[in-house]
């Protein structure tokens, strides 16, 4: 697991205020390849079909899976986010916002951790990098000018948000 240091280092080099969308280089066929691996992985590891929703339209979000209720110990989805940028992915209990982050998640009862170990084994086994909720909640200040509709700017808005 990155520090949170070299997790904000990170996002400012992957952010290029010409290219909001999906970066420079963006490979839509590979980043699409990764994320069905990625999709096939969840439901092998947690036995049951995993809800797809790739190739987001206006987003720097490319999509999401969604780890369903009835296969977690606790009762509650996983839903992991996949962006354009990095290979970068969030992993929340519910919905991105539910809960602040999957720790107050964990805390709450909703999410096991054994079930998130499980999430985060595939993820980094896929080259993916697992940014935490909390961090990308905070004020974004970056160079990209994002829309004018996003009231307060987030990092969440720069590498997930709709365009």
């Amino acid at each position: 697991m990155e520090s949170e240091a070299d997790l904000l280092t990170l996002l400012r080099g992957l952010d290029d205020p010409t290219w909001l969308e999906r970066p420079r280089d963006y490979n839509r066929s590979e980043t699409a390849v990764l994320f069905d691996r990625l999709v096939a992985r969840l439901e092998g590891d947690f036995t049951a079909r995993c809800v797809a929703e790739p190739d987001t339209q206006d987003s720097s979000e490319y999509g999401r899976v969604v780890v369903p209720a009835e296969a977690t110990v606790c009762g509650t989805r996983i839903v992991v986010c996949v962006s354009k940028f990095g290979s970068l992915a969030l992993v929340c209990a519910d919905n991105p916002g539910a809960f602040l982050g999957t720790g107050e998640a964990r805390a709450e009862g909703e999410l096991d951790a054994a079930d998130l170990a499980k999430v985060n084994r595939a993820l980094a086994d896929l080259g993916y990098t697992v940014v935490a909720e909390e961090l990308l909640e905070r004020d974004y200040d970056g160079p990209s000018r994002l829309p004018r509709h996003i009231q307060r700017p987030s990092w969440w808005h720069r590498f997930f948000g709709y365009f």
